[in-house]
């Protein structure tokens, strides 16, 4: 049985292709990959960015704030400074993982930092080096 038009519209969910899209959207900013790519080596205050990518520190901290709205980082607090770090790298790795098949699949190869592919205190990559 063929479905109609307006069927097919009804069934499409607007919160979920909203943060879909916002999810995406943070993805697709070569500055926020770029910070997610320093976060993939270890936690990183402010500070530590705008020194490594030499950017301002307005612009640092709007990136990060992005990053948190879409919960792909966390912020922990230490004094007067905070520590930034991935919120669920494993699971990052994995969609960088998927984005470079798709990629490939599409004829481009390339990928992001070793970070982002395979982390260094990995413990299943260390057991299987061993």
């Amino acid at each position: 049985m063929a479905m109609n038009r307006e069927a097919r519209t009804s069934a499409v969910d607007g919160g979920a292709t909203a943060e879909y899209a916002h999810l995406f959207q943070a993805l697709a900013d070569p500055t926020r990959l770029a910070v997610l790519q320093h976060l993939a080596s270890g936690q990183h205050r402010v500070r530590d960015l705008v020194d490594h990518m030499g950017f301002a520190q307005s612009t640092v901290s709007r990136h990060l704030s992005f990053l948190s709205d879409c919960r792909l980082i966390t912020m922990q607090p230490e004094g007067r400074s905070s520590w930034y770090s991935l919120a669920d790298p494993a699971r990052l790795r994995s969609l960088i993982a998927s984005a470079e098949d798709l990629l490939g699949a599409a004829g481009t190869h390339s990928q992001l930092c070793a970070h982002l592919r395979t982390p260094q205190d990995d413990p299943i990559q260390e057991k299987e080096n061993d």
